[in-house]
């Protein structure tokens, strides 16, 4: 009975102490568990079926700038603006490669043919940039913003 007993016991003790090391574990980890922010950004989203590029305008420190091309596939979303949103508002202009359709709205910016970053929107054409109208994204001071680009007007834009 002395032998049950002591066998008993050790096992009670090896319990005892994986429960310790379990909870020591489970506190260690627990900030892996917590729940993280969602991520802030500017995103596009193509649920068209062809290719869009895809250019923003923006104000910033610099005046305003207006840069592209961002290539979305279709049915894909690409993000424009890493991080949390620091204008209220933001402007794009979207080119169905295919079908040459467009989305686009009454701001004038500059574009250029090919990738770009362009400082200012007076006198596009003099610097040797293309104008076109940007349309007006009023983001209500959110951290993140999704335009949703799709061949059916009114569902065009929502937020993240």
């Amino acid at each position: 009975m002395e032998a049950v007993t002591q066998t008993f016991s050790a096992l009670l003790e090896k319990h005892r102490r994986a429960i310790r090391f379990l909870s020591a574990a489970a506190v260690l980890s627990s900030p892996l568990f917590i729940a993280q922010p969602a991520l802030a950004d500017f995103r596009v989203c193509n649920s068209t079926q062809n290719l869009v590029g895809v250019a923003i305008g923006y104000r910033a420190q610099d005046g305003w700038i207006s840069e592209g091309w961002w290539q979305v596939p279709a049915s894909t979303c690409a993000t424009l603006i890493e991080g949390e949103l620091q204008s209220r508002y933001y402007y794009l202009y979207a080119e169905d490669a295919a079908r040459g359709g467009r989305w686009t709205g009454d701001v004038n910016m500059c574009v250029a043919e090919n990738e770009f970053k362009i400082t200012g929107v007076d006198d596009c054409y003099a610097r040797s940039f293309q104008r076109m109208g940007f349309k007006e994204y009023d983001t209500g001071r959110q951290g993140s913003w999704m335009v949703q680009l799709s061949d059916t007007p009114g569902t065009q834009e929502s937020q993240n």
